[in-house]
């Protein structure tokens, strides 16, 4: 059983969110959904890129360090998109972080004042397609950490789709949902 710290995307904490987090509690782990966005969701991925900006992604990063306070040693960091940063932030900056699962986003390494530990597991999880993910540079961040550290393993899913992991939103896949999960359940029960 492992204890993990799930941050949500910039559309909020949607049901997807919940439903993700439930299907990782059936599978009988601890699972903690922070609301770094204070019970405010967002229909377009527009508005919720707007309304983070507004909060600042420092505080973001912050209340998700926050929100961490309290928990045991050994937690598996995770997030979506946005939440990608405080769960890279504390899996960097916690150095008994157990773990780190990253779906559709990852960040350099140098962005934040710990570097990346050897022997810290990560997966990161996106399409092969998706416009945020390879136009922005965040394949770039997660082939660098998976060159220098062989326990992060970066997987690709066919597709351009960003959130295909909510089951809430417009960009579900469901077969690749299905696949990322499995790949989830198998990394936590090593954990």
């Amino acid at each position: 059983m492992a204890e993990i710290l799930l941050f949500h995307h910039v559309h909020g904490l949607t049901t997807g969110i919940v439903v993700f987090a439930d299907a990782l509690r059936q599978a009988g782990h601890v699972v903690h959904t922070p609301d770094l966005f204070e019970g405010r969701t967002f229909g377009t991925l527009q508005e919720g890129v707007k309304h983070a900006q507004a909060v600042g992604f420092g505080e973001i990063i912050q209340r998700g360090a926050r929100a961490a306070d309290g928990l045991p040693d050994g937690v598996v960091y995770a997030g979506f998109s946005l939440g990608v940063l405080p769960a890279q932030y504390l899996a960097q900056t916690r150095p008994a972080a157990r773990g780190a699962l990253f779906f559709h986003s990852c960040v350099p390494a140098s962005e934040f004042e710990s570097p990346w530990r050897d022997g810290l597991p990560a997966q990161i999880h996106a399409m092969d397609k998706d416009p945020s993910f390879v136009e922005e540079g965040d394949i770039e961040a997660a082939q660098a950490l998976v060159a220098k550290h062989e326990d992060v393993k970066l997987f690709l899913y066919p597709g351009d789709k960003h959130l295909f992991s909510d089951k809430s939103l417009a960009d579900y896949d469901p077969v690749a949902a299905g696949l990322l999960m499995q790949r989830v359940l198998d990394f936590l029960s090593l954990r």
